[in-house]
């Protein structure tokens, strides 16, 4: 298994009055020239996780400066009905990130959560809401509650062997500093 030391929270980028199916952000992600969804995990309005591509192989969701030791994970939405930016995450997106997240964090302790928008040089809403807030604050779910079950498949080759499906995004070109 890779190194991972963060975790990064997305949105999608869509109108919480209109559905973002993961199906049509795989479309999308191929339509980049990428091998499908460039997210480890996806989370629709339903609270549903998906998954994009195994925590095993590099994302393209953060540069390629970032990618090698990260997860991605990104919601549905992050627009209002006027189209502004706005955290639209559903209380069924709350608990699923919640929930997928404490399973993150016990899987990778090391891992420092953040929200794309914390890291250096990106200049972007997404995820349209402070994700370091939320960790400080304590923000969580009840404690007993459990990942919804997760919807996907391993993209694998013809010889059964996971697929490599990294294609990383420009790379941002610079090293990672966050303080707490």
């Amino acid at each position: 298994m890779r190194e991972i030391n963060l975790i990064v929270i997305h949105c999608s980028g869509s109108r919480c009055d209109r559905d973002y199916s993961f199906e049509a952000l795989d479309k999308d992600h191929r339509s980049r020239g990428w091998n499908g969804c460039g997210y480890h995990r996806y989370i629709t309005k339903d609270g549903t996780v998906h998954v994009g591509r195994p925590y095993e192989q590099v994302g393209a969701h953060v540069g390629s400066e970032f990618n090698p030791h990260s997860i991605g994970i990104c919601y549905e939405g992050g627009l209002n009905a006027k189209g502004q930016f706005d955290d639209t995450r559903t209380e069924a997106q709350k608990r699923s990130m919640a929930a997928l997240i404490r399973e993150l964090k016990a899987r990778f302790p090391k891992a420092r959560i953040l929200g794309h928008r914390d890291l250096p040089g990106v200049r972007k809403e997404c995820p349209c809401y402070d994700v370091r807030a939320d960790q400080k604050s304590g923000v969580s779910f009840d404690k007993d509650s459990h990942l919804p079950e997760i919807r996907g498949r391993p993209f694998l080759k013809s010889d059964g062997k996971p697929e490599i499906r990294d294609r990383p995004m420009a790379g941002l070109g610079m090293r990672l500093q966050i303080s707490d």
